[in-house]
């Protein structure tokens, strides 16, 4: 018990109790010859001598322990407690700086030979990465070449676990699920984004039936408003988890929409014109007819808008349209605006872009058309695209003559009035003073969610999640059987009970051990305050920058959402908290997350007399920040993150492996900063 006691002491400790051992073995020798002394002297007037002069030496004594103690612990203990550190992050932490000579030159041949033992590992593990690497470029070659193909397949793809968490998506699950307060993420639960009913019940039916087969099933999104036609299979070899599946995903709520507008419009022609034509079949000049002409005349029109989903069409990225059209309209080089990366028409975009070049094309030569322009203006509903140049004008029955006219490139001798109509759209001349104009718009649009990962195909997966173990309380919990959401803020101040707000908020995920790219939340706040000049300097957010951004208590909610089911990291975590938790009551959530501090994380790894700042811990680490991130949200939380996955390899080569461990070694260096579990 002793000895497990003192090998939880560092060796700081250690070592000053053995020099306070020390000094009161020697405090108790000294009386104890001074007793001696007197009583075979016997003479009761010496005992005033005696005691002063044991007392002056008692301090003596002490004191030049203390000397002692001073000397060694700075030019020994500590920095053998730093070389300790920097060894193990250069062990476990691929860390590949060299050591510091300089704090450790009072330990001889010590640093000498931990340097070179560090630079020895180094070149080993450079040499075995670059052989590892040689040996597997083939497999990543073939890895890079299986995700393209399924991060470009049309259907959304999951794999989940059997306990319905995310364990592989793609580019069009994201875009089928997720939204700004529900971004997908890995082992996040299904049902945060599809109604679970349905998902259970085939669940359920292929474990009792042990089928390979694949369940058709239909399923919604929680608000009701997406509905997705989806095919489920087991796994069938997932190791440890024989619920696993896969589903695929299908976008059917248009096609739904459009089946309901047809039995609905052949309901109402025999609910309405069998009744009027017998009645009025007899006198065609009855009041009746001229009421069913009116009839026939809506449904007709209504009969143009349900044809055109027959259409073969599809939600297309206007991104994408913006870029065909700029290639076929490059030798008439008009300009182009609007918001066209952030919505997604639903069209057959080889005929719209045949259409739009029709018309720019008799734009040009019959109206002298200069200074082209053309523009995505979204609508509540739909979008319109609008063609504006400075010139001639066109008659409306000009244009009609175009839109007569087959188009170029589209076969079979289509029109543009075919295309017009097959798409349920419009196209008419308006004007944007002084300019002239033509406007196409089209029915359906909507708004699309930026791709946090850089480019519009990708896949998100860690197969590892599907024999991750479960436990009952986190305190069990292996370190990398957890999921972990690294967050920062920056704000109007320093002081929140006074007032102060956050201005920006960004954060990261790990999972199994790896920052996972682009799960990311990052977004600028309006705290309903002037930011002052001052912190402006230090993180560089203005007035101007969060004039149009979300309030604080949206961002909250947010982020909340986003970090649900995970432990939050922090450096220096009591600051950013007390910002998050005064506004619990407010939004209505409650911030139950397990917390770790890196400030604490690295007084348990370096050892408290270390500086645990940021740029410190980054130093030590091997972590480069640029100076243009430095202080900003995103730009720490990267920082934050690595630094945490590193300190936790070293954790872990310390025997800390469990968070319960975790939490017991941080709560020793409450000096530092208090722990928030």
């Amino acid at each position: 018990m002793e000895e497990a006691v003192l090998k939880k002491l560092s060796l700081r400790v250690r070592i000053l109790l053995f020099f306070a051992a020390l000094a009161a073995g020697s405090v108790v020798a000294l009386a104890v010859g001074l007793w001696f002394g007197y009583h075979r002297q016997g003479a009761p007037e010496m005992l005033n001598a005696f005691i002063q002069g044991g007392v002056a030496a008692a301090f003596a004594m002490v004191g030049l322990i203390t000397w002692v103690w001073y000397l060694f612990d700075t030019h020994l203990a500590r920095p053998m407690q730093g070389l300790a550190g920097a060894i193990l992050a250069r062990t476990h932490a691929d860390v590949a700086e060299d050591l510091n000579p300089e704090s450790a030159r009072y330990l001889g041949e010590l640093a000498t030979a931990a340097s070179a033992a560090a630079v020895t590992l180094t070149r080993t593990r450079s040499a075995l990465t670059e052989s590892v690497a040689r040996e597997t470029a083939r497999l990543s070659a073939d890895k890079g070449k299986l995700e393209d193909l399924l991060a470009d397949v049309p259907p959304g793809v999951l794999l989940c676990t059997g306990r319905h968490h995310l364990v592989f998506y793609n580019s069009a699950a994201v875009q089928l699920l997720s939204d700004e307060k529900r971004p997908v993420c890995l082992d996040k639960s299904l049902f945060d984004y599809l109604d679970d009913s349905t998902i259970r019940q085939a669940h359920h039916r292929l474990l009792e039936t042990g089928h390979r087969s694949a369940m058709e099933l239909l399923c919604t999104t929680p608000s009701g408003h997406r509905r997705l036609a989806a095919r489920m299979r087991l796994v069938g070899d997932a190791g440890d988890d024989p619920g696993a599946y896969v589903m695929t995903l299908r976008d059917v709520s248009a096609e739904l929409s459009s089946y309901a507008r047809r039995d609905a419009l052949l309901a109402e022609v025999f609910e309405q014109f069998l009744p009027t034509l017998k009645a009025s079949a007899s006198d065609a000049g009855s009041p009746g007819f001229a009421d069913l002409l009116s009839k026939a005349a809506d449904l007709e029109d209504r009969y143009a808008i349900c044809r055109s989903d027959t259409w073969p069409m599809t939600l297309i990225d206007a991104a994408l349209i913006s870029r065909d059209l700029r290639s076929s309209l490059a030798e008439m080089a008009p300009e182009f605006g609007g918001p066209w990366g952030a919505y997604a028409v639903r069209c057959n975009s080889f005929d719209m872009v045949a259409l739009i070049r029709h018309v720019t094309e008799r734009v040009v030569r019959e109206c002298s058309a200069q200074d082209l322009f053309l523009t995505f203006v979204p609508e509540e509903k739909g979008a319109q695209l609008r063609l504006s140049w400075r010139g001639g004008r066109i008659s409306d029955e000009r244009l009609g003559e175009w839109l007569a006219e087959p188009l170029d490139g589209t076969g079979g001798g289509l029109t543009g009035l075919a295309v017009v109509a097959g798409h349920g759209a419009s196209l008419f001349r308006g004007q944007v003073p002084p300019d002239e104009c033509v406007v196409l718009r089209l029915p359906e649009a909507e708004r699309r969610e930026v791709s946090r990962h850089g480019n519009d195909r990708f896949v998100v997966y860690d197969f590892d999640l599907l024999s991750r173990l479960q436990y009952d309380r986190i305190s069990e919990a292996r370190l990398d059987d957890l999921t972990y959401v690294v967050f920062d803020t920056e704000t109007t101040g320093l002081l929140p009970e006074q007032g102060d707000e956050i201005v920006q908020i960004a954060a990261v995920r790990v999972v199994n051990g790896k920052r996972v790219q682009g799960e990311v939340f990052d977004t600028l706040v309006n705290p309903g305050r002037p930011i002052p000049a001052a912190s402006t300097a230090v993180h560089g957010v203005s007035d101007a920058m969060v004039a149009d951004a979300p309030p604080v208590r949206e961002v909250i909610e947010r982020f909340h959402k986003f970090a649900e089911g995970s432990v939050l990291v922090a450096h220096n975590a009591p600051f950013d908290m007390e910002f998050l938790r005064r506004r619990e009551r407010e939004v209505g959530i409650h911030f139950a997350n397990p917390i770790l501090d890196t400030v604490l994380l690295s007084a348990v790894v370096f050892g408290q007399s270390e500086t645990h700042s940021l740029d410190a811990l980054s130093q030590r680490l091997g972590i480069t920040i640029a100076d243009e991130d430095r202080h900003t949200a995103l730009g720490d939380t990267i920082a934050t993150a690595d630094a945490f996955i590193k300190l936790k390899s070293m954790m872990q080569a310390k025997g800390i492996e469990r968070f319960g461990e975790v939490l017991t070694e941080v709560r020793r260096h409450g000096r530092l900063l208090r722990d928030l579990n």
